[in-house]
Protein backbone atom coordinates (compact mmCIF):
# COMPACT_ATOMS: atom_id res chain seq x y z
CA UNK A 1 0.00 0.00 0.00
CA UNK A 2 2.60 2.58 -0.82
CA UNK A 3 1.47 5.29 -2.59
CA UNK A 4 2.89 6.72 -5.85
CA UNK A 5 5.36 9.50 -4.88
CA UNK A 6 8.14 11.19 -6.49
CA UNK A 7 12.15 9.92 -4.58
CA UNK A 8 11.76 12.77 -2.12
CA UNK A 9 8.47 12.56 -0.53
CA UNK A 10 8.61 8.81 -0.41
CA UNK A 11 11.80 9.28 1.53
CA UNK A 12 9.93 11.33 3.70
CA UNK A 13 7.58 9.34 4.17
CA UNK A 14 10.01 6.53 4.87
CA UNK A 15 11.44 8.80 7.46
CA UNK A 16 8.28 9.14 9.53
CA UNK A 17 7.18 5.71 9.36
CA UNK A 18 10.39 5.28 10.90
CA UNK A 19 10.28 7.84 13.97
CA UNK A 20 6.72 6.42 14.37
CA UNK A 21 7.97 2.84 14.75
CA UNK A 22 10.63 4.14 17.41
CA UNK A 23 7.77 5.89 18.96
CA UNK A 24 5.79 3.26 18.95
CA UNK A 25 7.19 1.47 22.59
CA UNK A 26 6.43 5.13 24.16
CA UNK A 27 3.11 5.91 22.54
CA UNK A 28 0.59 4.16 24.80
CA UNK A 29 1.62 6.32 28.02
CA UNK A 30 2.46 9.38 25.88
CA UNK A 31 -1.16 9.05 23.98
CA UNK A 32 -2.65 9.48 27.42
CA UNK A 33 -0.59 12.87 28.77
CA UNK A 34 -2.07 15.85 28.86
CA UNK A 35 0.66 17.69 28.90
CA UNK A 36 4.02 17.38 26.23
CA UNK A 37 5.91 14.32 26.70
CA UNK A 38 9.82 14.79 26.95
CA UNK A 39 10.75 11.91 25.43
CA UNK A 40 8.41 12.29 22.04
CA UNK A 41 9.51 15.87 22.16
CA UNK A 42 12.77 15.23 21.97
CA UNK A 43 12.82 11.92 19.29
CA UNK A 44 10.41 14.61 17.20
CA UNK A 45 12.57 17.45 17.37
CA UNK A 46 16.17 15.34 16.94
CA UNK A 47 14.32 13.97 13.65
CA UNK A 48 14.14 17.37 11.77
CA UNK A 49 10.92 16.60 10.66
CA UNK A 50 9.30 20.10 12.57
CA UNK A 51 10.83 21.62 10.34
CA UNK A 52 8.35 20.85 7.08
CA UNK A 53 5.89 23.06 9.22
CA UNK A 54 8.38 26.27 8.56
CA UNK A 55 8.72 28.34 5.65
CA UNK A 56 12.77 27.68 4.53
CA UNK A 57 13.42 31.25 5.56
CA UNK A 58 12.93 30.82 9.50
CA UNK A 59 14.32 27.35 9.84
CA UNK A 60 12.39 25.44 7.14
CA UNK A 61 12.96 22.48 5.37
CA UNK A 62 11.65 23.77 2.05
CA UNK A 63 10.90 27.07 0.69
CA UNK A 64 7.55 26.74 1.53
CA UNK A 65 5.15 25.04 3.76
CA UNK A 66 4.36 21.84 1.36
CA UNK A 67 0.72 20.40 2.16
CA UNK A 68 2.13 16.78 0.81
CA UNK A 69 4.93 16.82 2.89
CA UNK A 70 2.83 17.81 6.09
CA UNK A 71 0.11 15.59 4.67
CA UNK A 72 2.86 12.50 4.41
CA UNK A 73 4.23 12.86 8.08
CA UNK A 74 0.90 12.85 9.91
CA UNK A 75 0.20 9.90 7.81
CA UNK A 76 3.06 8.13 9.15
CA UNK A 77 2.62 9.37 12.60
CA UNK A 78 -0.59 8.85 13.22
CA UNK A 79 -1.08 5.55 13.32
CA UNK A 80 1.64 5.23 15.82
CA UNK A 81 1.09 8.12 18.54
CA UNK A 82 -1.89 10.25 18.33
CA UNK A 83 0.25 12.32 20.49
CA UNK A 84 3.77 12.72 18.52
CA UNK A 85 0.79 13.75 15.31
CA UNK A 86 -0.83 16.62 17.40
CA UNK A 87 3.03 17.69 18.25
CA UNK A 88 4.28 17.71 14.90
CA UNK A 89 0.63 19.37 12.94
CA UNK A 90 -0.21 22.02 16.09
CA UNK A 91 3.66 23.73 15.35
CA UNK A 92 2.52 24.45 11.61
CA UNK A 93 -1.43 25.35 12.44
CA UNK A 94 -0.54 27.51 15.11
CA UNK A 95 2.22 29.57 12.89
CA UNK A 96 1.59 29.74 10.15
CA UNK A 97 -0.43 32.92 10.22
CA UNK A 98 2.60 34.34 11.63
CA UNK A 99 4.62 33.22 9.06
CA UNK A 100 2.29 34.49 6.33
CA UNK A 101 1.69 38.44 8.09
CA UNK A 102 3.90 38.49 10.92
CA UNK A 103 5.78 41.61 11.51
CA UNK A 104 9.95 40.88 10.64
CA UNK A 105 10.93 41.01 14.09
CA UNK A 106 8.35 38.40 15.46
CA UNK A 107 8.65 36.12 12.57
CA UNK A 108 12.42 36.54 13.16
CA UNK A 109 12.70 35.70 17.13
CA UNK A 110 10.09 32.91 17.25
CA UNK A 111 9.74 31.13 13.81
CA UNK A 112 13.27 29.44 14.07
CA UNK A 113 12.37 28.37 17.11
CA UNK A 114 9.22 26.92 16.11
CA UNK A 115 10.87 24.81 13.29
CA UNK A 116 13.03 22.92 16.13
CA UNK A 117 10.57 22.49 18.60
CA UNK A 118 12.26 24.96 20.89
CA UNK A 119 9.34 27.00 21.04
CA UNK A 120 5.66 25.63 20.89
CA UNK A 121 3.08 27.36 18.91
CA UNK A 122 -0.78 27.51 19.72
CA UNK A 123 -3.76 28.76 17.51
CA UNK A 124 -6.56 30.66 19.57
CA UNK A 125 -10.06 30.48 17.70
CA UNK A 126 -12.62 28.65 19.61
CA UNK A 127 -14.35 30.07 22.55
CA UNK A 128 -16.77 28.70 25.21
CA UNK A 129 -19.54 29.38 23.08
CA UNK A 130 -18.24 29.76 19.84
CA UNK A 131 -16.86 26.52 17.74
CA UNK A 132 -17.49 26.56 14.06
CA UNK A 133 -19.16 30.41 13.70
CA UNK A 134 -16.01 32.19 14.06
CA UNK A 135 -17.45 34.98 12.87
CA UNK A 136 -19.44 35.26 15.85
CA UNK A 137 -16.56 35.48 18.47
CA UNK A 138 -16.11 38.04 20.88
CA UNK A 139 -12.27 38.17 22.33
CA UNK A 140 -11.61 41.59 21.48
CA UNK A 141 -8.63 43.53 20.20
CA UNK A 142 -8.03 47.41 20.80
CA UNK A 143 -5.20 49.51 19.86
CA UNK A 144 -4.54 52.11 22.93
CA UNK A 145 -1.09 54.30 21.96
CA UNK A 146 1.72 52.20 21.09
CA UNK A 147 0.34 48.60 21.97
CA UNK A 148 -2.45 46.32 21.29
CA UNK A 149 -4.80 45.12 24.03
CA UNK A 150 -6.77 41.67 24.17
CA UNK A 151 -9.55 40.56 26.41
CA UNK A 152 -11.61 37.24 26.29
CA UNK A 153 -11.28 33.86 26.69
CA UNK A 154 -10.61 30.87 24.43
CA UNK A 155 -11.58 27.20 24.91
CA UNK A 156 -10.38 23.75 23.98
CA UNK A 157 -7.09 25.57 22.38
CA UNK A 158 -4.81 22.91 21.58
CA UNK A 159 -1.22 22.72 23.21
CA UNK A 160 -2.36 25.49 25.36
CA UNK A 161 -0.67 24.05 28.81
CA UNK A 162 2.56 24.31 27.04
CA UNK A 163 2.59 26.68 24.13
CA UNK A 164 4.95 29.38 24.45
CA UNK A 165 2.52 31.70 22.42
CA UNK A 166 -0.63 32.15 20.83
CA UNK A 167 -1.68 33.09 17.51
CA UNK A 168 -5.13 34.61 18.83
CA UNK A 169 -8.24 35.35 16.70
CA UNK A 170 -10.11 38.76 17.91
CA UNK A 171 -12.84 41.55 17.30
CA UNK A 172 -11.89 45.06 16.56
CA UNK A 173 -13.43 47.86 14.47
CA UNK A 174 -12.20 46.91 11.09
CA UNK A 175 -13.65 43.16 11.39
CA UNK A 176 -11.74 40.02 12.99
CA UNK A 177 -8.16 40.45 13.25
CA UNK A 178 -4.95 37.77 14.30
CA UNK A 179 -2.68 39.28 17.14
CA UNK A 180 0.68 37.47 18.57
CA UNK A 181 0.84 36.70 22.28
CA UNK A 182 3.60 35.43 24.22
CA UNK A 183 2.29 32.87 26.67
CA UNK A 184 4.12 34.33 29.97
CA UNK A 185 2.73 37.75 29.78
CA UNK A 186 1.21 39.01 32.51
CA UNK A 187 -2.96 38.72 32.00
CA UNK A 188 -2.31 35.24 30.67
CA UNK A 189 -3.87 32.64 32.53
CA UNK A 190 -3.93 28.84 31.18
CA UNK A 191 -5.90 26.44 33.27
CA UNK A 192 -6.98 22.27 31.84
CA UNK A 193 -10.86 21.90 32.64
CA UNK A 194 -11.57 19.55 29.51
CA UNK A 195 -10.42 15.67 29.88
CA UNK A 196 -11.70 14.56 26.37
CA UNK A 197 -12.06 10.67 25.26
CA UNK A 198 -8.69 10.67 22.78
CA UNK A 199 -6.43 12.31 25.81
CA UNK A 200 -5.12 16.07 23.98
CA UNK A 201 -3.23 18.49 25.34
CA UNK A 202 -5.78 21.04 25.61
CA UNK A 203 -6.85 23.95 26.95
CA UNK A 204 -8.71 27.39 28.23
CA UNK A 205 -6.90 30.42 27.87
CA UNK A 206 -8.41 34.14 29.56
CA UNK A 207 -6.76 37.29 27.90
CA UNK A 208 -7.07 40.29 30.58
CA UNK A 209 -6.45 43.14 29.69
CA UNK A 210 -3.25 41.46 28.06
CA UNK A 211 -0.72 44.49 26.27
CA UNK A 212 1.42 43.72 23.52
CA UNK A 213 3.76 45.89 20.89
CA UNK A 214 1.95 47.05 17.77
CA UNK A 215 4.46 45.25 15.93
CA UNK A 216 2.73 41.83 17.45
CA UNK A 217 0.01 41.88 14.83
CA UNK A 218 -0.37 39.55 12.45
CA UNK A 219 -1.56 41.09 9.15
CA UNK A 220 -3.46 44.32 8.19
CA UNK A 221 -6.54 44.99 10.84
CA UNK A 222 -9.73 43.00 9.38
CA UNK A 223 -7.40 40.19 7.79
CA UNK A 224 -7.29 37.35 10.61
CA UNK A 225 -10.08 35.44 8.98
CA UNK A 226 -8.24 35.35 5.50
CA UNK A 227 -5.10 34.08 7.16
CA UNK A 228 -7.45 31.18 9.11
CA UNK A 229 -8.40 30.47 6.41
CA UNK A 230 -5.11 30.10 4.12
CA UNK A 231 -3.91 28.48 7.16
CA UNK A 232 -7.11 25.88 6.75
CA UNK A 233 -6.21 25.50 3.14
CA UNK A 234 -2.68 24.60 3.99
CA UNK A 235 -3.40 22.28 7.03
CA UNK A 236 -6.86 21.35 6.75
CA UNK A 237 -5.82 18.24 4.18
CA UNK A 238 -3.39 16.83 6.72
CA UNK A 239 -6.37 15.99 8.91
CA UNK A 240 -7.50 13.67 6.17
CA UNK A 241 -3.72 12.09 5.87
CA UNK A 242 -4.11 11.53 9.77
CA UNK A 243 -7.46 9.68 9.59
CA UNK A 244 -6.01 7.42 6.93
CA UNK A 245 -2.75 6.62 8.95
CA UNK A 246 -4.88 5.51 12.00
CA UNK A 247 -6.90 3.59 9.25
CA UNK A 248 -4.07 1.69 8.28
CA UNK A 249 -2.85 0.75 11.58
CA UNK A 250 -5.73 -0.42 12.69
CA UNK A 251 -6.25 -2.35 9.87
CA UNK A 252 -2.86 -3.93 10.35
CA UNK A 253 -3.88 -4.98 13.87
CA UNK A 254 -7.09 -6.70 13.07
CA UNK A 255 -5.34 -8.73 10.03
CA UNK A 256 -2.44 -9.93 12.35
CA UNK A 257 -5.16 -11.06 14.61
CA UNK A 258 -7.11 -12.46 12.40
CA UNK A 259 -4.89 -14.54 10.47
CA UNK A 260 -3.20 -16.16 14.00
CA UNK A 261 -7.07 -16.70 15.60
CA UNK A 262 -7.68 -19.92 14.95
CA UNK A 263 -11.49 -20.23 15.36
CA UNK A 264 -13.90 -23.67 13.80
CA UNK A 265 -11.04 -25.81 12.22
CA UNK A 266 -9.65 -22.83 10.12
CA UNK A 267 -8.07 -18.83 11.20
CA UNK A 268 -10.52 -16.36 11.47
CA UNK A 269 -9.32 -14.10 8.37
CA UNK A 270 -11.16 -16.89 6.28
CA UNK A 271 -14.46 -16.99 8.17
CA UNK A 272 -17.86 -15.97 7.13
CA UNK A 273 -18.01 -12.03 6.50
CA UNK A 274 -14.62 -11.43 8.40
CA UNK A 275 -12.25 -11.54 5.19
CA UNK A 276 -14.93 -9.24 3.38
CA UNK A 277 -14.95 -6.58 6.09
CA UNK A 278 -11.18 -6.64 6.16
CA UNK A 279 -11.23 -6.16 1.88
CA UNK A 280 -13.68 -3.44 2.43
CA UNK A 281 -11.83 -1.64 4.90
CA UNK A 282 -8.29 -1.79 2.41
CA UNK A 283 -11.06 -0.61 0.29
CA UNK A 284 -11.72 2.14 1.82
CA UNK A 285 -8.16 2.88 3.07
CA UNK A 286 -7.20 3.20 -0.53
CA UNK A 287 -9.73 5.71 -2.05
CA UNK A 288 -9.32 7.92 0.92
CA UNK A 289 -5.54 8.24 0.78
CA UNK A 290 -5.82 8.32 -3.29
CA UNK A 291 -8.13 11.71 -2.42
CA UNK A 292 -5.81 13.08 -0.06
CA UNK A 293 -3.22 12.94 -1.99
CA UNK A 294 -4.96 14.32 -5.08
CA UNK A 295 -5.70 17.23 -2.34
CA UNK A 296 -2.51 17.69 -0.90
CA UNK A 297 -1.11 18.10 -4.17
CA UNK A 298 -3.82 20.56 -5.41
CA UNK A 299 -3.25 22.79 -1.86
CA UNK A 300 0.79 22.64 -2.74
CA UNK A 301 -0.59 24.57 -5.75
CA UNK A 302 -2.69 26.96 -4.61
CA UNK A 303 -4.24 26.23 -0.57
CA UNK A 304 -7.28 28.71 -1.84
CA UNK A 305 -8.35 27.55 -4.50
CA UNK A 306 -8.23 23.74 -3.25
CA UNK A 307 -9.97 23.99 -0.24
CA UNK A 308 -12.80 22.48 -1.00
CA UNK A 309 -10.96 19.34 -2.25
CA UNK A 310 -9.15 19.30 0.75
CA UNK A 311 -12.40 19.81 2.67
CA UNK A 312 -13.28 16.29 1.19
CA UNK A 313 -10.52 14.80 2.00
CA UNK A 314 -10.70 15.92 5.54
CA UNK A 315 -14.06 14.64 5.24
CA UNK A 316 -13.09 11.11 3.78
CA UNK A 317 -9.94 10.53 6.08
CA UNK A 318 -11.55 11.00 8.81
CA UNK A 319 -14.61 9.58 8.59
CA UNK A 320 -12.65 6.55 6.79
CA UNK A 321 -10.48 6.26 10.25
CA UNK A 322 -14.13 6.23 12.08
CA UNK A 323 -15.72 3.37 9.87
CA UNK A 324 -12.58 1.16 9.55
CA UNK A 325 -11.31 1.25 13.19
CA UNK A 326 -15.09 0.04 13.92
CA UNK A 327 -14.97 -2.25 11.92
CA UNK A 328 -11.27 -3.24 13.18
CA UNK A 329 -12.32 -3.71 16.91
CA UNK A 330 -15.54 -6.11 15.89
CA UNK A 331 -13.47 -7.96 13.85
CA UNK A 332 -11.00 -8.97 16.72
CA UNK A 333 -13.91 -9.06 19.57
CA UNK A 334 -13.55 -9.17 22.95
CA UNK A 335 -9.37 -8.14 22.24
CA UNK A 336 -10.50 -5.40 20.77
CA UNK A 337 -12.41 -3.62 23.64
CA UNK A 338 -9.29 -4.23 26.03
CA UNK A 339 -8.86 -0.48 27.96
CA UNK A 340 -4.82 0.65 26.75
CA UNK A 341 -4.40 -1.90 23.83
CA UNK A 342 -3.28 -0.43 20.47
CA UNK A 343 -6.81 -1.16 18.69
CA UNK A 344 -8.42 0.73 20.94
CA UNK A 345 -6.06 3.34 21.61
CA UNK A 346 -6.59 3.99 17.57
CA UNK A 347 -10.24 3.60 17.92
CA UNK A 348 -10.20 6.71 19.99
CA UNK A 349 -8.21 8.73 18.29
CA UNK A 350 -10.25 8.17 15.31
CA UNK A 351 -13.27 9.84 16.85
CA UNK A 352 -12.12 13.31 17.11
CA UNK A 353 -10.84 14.13 13.97
CA UNK A 354 -14.80 13.96 12.62
CA UNK A 355 -14.91 17.08 14.63
CA UNK A 356 -11.80 19.25 15.11
CA UNK A 357 -10.73 21.60 12.27
CA UNK A 358 -14.28 22.01 10.93
CA UNK A 359 -16.67 19.11 11.64
CA UNK A 360 -18.48 17.01 9.13
CA UNK A 361 -21.79 17.97 9.08
CA UNK A 362 -20.23 22.14 8.84
CA UNK A 363 -17.86 21.10 6.25
CA UNK A 364 -20.79 18.96 3.96
CA UNK A 365 -22.97 21.73 4.61
CA UNK A 366 -20.34 24.41 3.01
CA UNK A 367 -19.49 21.59 0.47
CA UNK A 368 -23.59 21.18 -0.53
CA UNK A 369 -23.74 25.21 -0.68
CA UNK A 370 -20.90 25.63 -3.28
CA UNK A 371 -22.48 22.46 -5.21
CA UNK A 372 -25.68 24.06 -5.45
CA UNK A 373 -24.35 27.81 -5.97
CA UNK A 374 -21.95 25.99 -9.22
CA UNK A 375 -22.87 22.98 -9.92
CA UNK A 376 -21.67 19.45 -10.56
CA UNK A 377 -17.76 19.85 -11.36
Amino acid sequence: MTPDLDPAHLELLERAEGLGRELLPQAAEADEADRFDAGIRAALASSGLVAYTVPGAFGGALPGVDPVSVALVREALAGHSAHADSMFAMQGIGSFALALGGSDAVRDAWLTRVATLDAVAALALTEPDVGSDLRALSTSLTVDGDELVVDGSKSFITNAPDADFFCVLAREADGLSLVFVPADLPGVTVTQPHQVISPHVLGDVVFDHVRVPLDHRIGAPGEGFGLVLRTLGTFRVSVGAAGVGIARAALAEALGYASERAIFGTTLARLGSVPGSLARCWVEIEASRSLVHRAASAAARDPLAALSLSSMAKVSGSETAGAVTDRCVQVMGRFGIVRGSRIERLYRAARPGRIYEGSTEVILDSLAKQLLREGAP
